[in-house]
């Protein structure tokens, strides 16, 4: 299956037409607004409720309506990370950013930033320009300028993205990324602290993707990850969260448990807060092409991976990667198009007319049942 890392090399990621309509979620009468909304739920926990938005998305009356009504916390999809963000050496495009950090404001929303640090989506020009001798100026003169100018607005910067690749063979497991070879393992370090200096309030998280089911690759990555998190925390590097991705895929035969707590509480135990930042359901793999079925498919991924998750009062957060499936990235890979060509993923709490969908119900049910923080 690829990737979303696979998939932002093949598409803008722009938003995909569904040939379907969800079924109606199971509870029509229900209350969703107001005191029935997500993030009404998540405050009586102690939680924030939030989502991935693109820019683009603000233009759409019906977008912009759900999003206020039922999320208290937003991340730009691609707005912040370095490519959309500096598309040259001496300049920055900021109006992206800008427009979903004001929109925050407008309707008292918190806004984490992602990402000043990763191997995907860096700028054209940054191969032909980052240098050993100056990719570390390249670097903190980034995190400066856009975390300063968004300082006291953020609740939270994923401040490096998924720097764990145990397959690449290093005993420290870190990823062989263009910062790797040109900063060596120092660039993650140096990164937090110009964070740290840029903006002393935003809690400065490390996220990383594929640590949260029981397989042997989930397993084994997740002990690197801890043990990263770790060697930054005993090197007095200012980090305070952990960001759990949270890319599921229903059909599969995932499970969560054992591992998912161990992880948690192994962040808990260095003092980090916890948020869920990026959750969906991939349904590949479901073979059931009746909507009704495959959308309780999908809710009882949910539901199985929330009941766990949630346990543990260090999580804060929980975020999807879109709010509606007319937007959802995963419609856009090709993959999908071919094991399911007559049917669009449906991963998220809203289908593609705004209805809520069974997952909506999953997440909120979960969130009644997370103890408060």
């Amino acid at each position: 299956m690829i990737t979303r890392r696979e998939y932002l090399k093949q598409t803008a990621l722009a938003g995909c037409g569904l040939a379907l309509t969800r079924a109606t979620a199971a509870e029509p009468n229900a209350q969703i607004e107001g005191r029935g909304s997500l993030k009404a739920h998540a405050h009586k926990r102690g939680l924030l409720a939030g989502c991935a938005v693109s820019a683009a998305n603000l233009h759409e009356d019906a977008f912009t309506r759900v999003l206020a009504e039922q999320y208290d916390l937003v991340v730009a999809e691609n707005a912040m990370k370095f490519g959309p963000i500096q598309p040259k050496p001496d300049s920055y495009f900021f109006d992206d950013a800008d427009a979903l950090v004001a929109f925050a404001e407008r309707h008292k929303m918190k806004v984490r930033g992602h990402n000043f640090v990763w191997h995907e989506q860096l700028p054209a020009w940054f191969a032909g320009t980052a240098t050993k001798e100056n990719a570390r100026k390249i670097l903190t003169d980034h995190i400066m300028t856009v975390a300063s100018r968004y300082k006291g607005k953020i609740q939270s910067w994923d401040v490096v993205n998924e720097a764990i690749n145990v397959s690449d063979g290093r005993s420290d497991s870190l990823r062989k990324s263009p910062w790797l070879e040109l900063m060596g393992p120092e660039y993650l370090a140096v990164a937090y602290r110009t964070a740290r200096q840029a903006d002393p309030k935003a809690k400065l998280t490390y996220n990383e993707y594929g640590i949260e089911n029981e397989s042997e690759d989930d397993a084994r990555k997740r002990a690197a990850t801890l043990e990263l998190l770790k060697r930054l925390k005993a090197a007095g590097v200012p980090l305070d969260a952990l960001g759990i991705q949270s890319h599921i895929s229903a059909g599969k035969g995932q499970t969560f448990g054992k591992g998912l707590r161990e992880l948690i509480d192994g962040a808990q135990s260095l003092g980090l807060e916890v948020y869920l930042t990026e959750l969906d359901v991939n349904d590949d793999a479901v073979e059931n092409n009746d909507i009704a079925a495959c959308d309780q498919i999908v809710a009882g991924m949910y539901r199985d991976y929330l009941s766990v998750a949630l346990e543990n009062k260090a999580v804060k957060a929980v975020l999807t990667w879109g709010m509606t499936d007319a937007h959802t990235w995963l419609n856009g890979i090709k993959s999908h198009k071919e094991k399911q060509p007559n049917r669009p993923q449906r991963p998220l709490p809203f289908d593609a007319e705004y209805k809520p969908a069974p997952a909506f119900f999953a997440l909120r049910d979960a969130l009644d049942h997370a103890p408060r923080r």
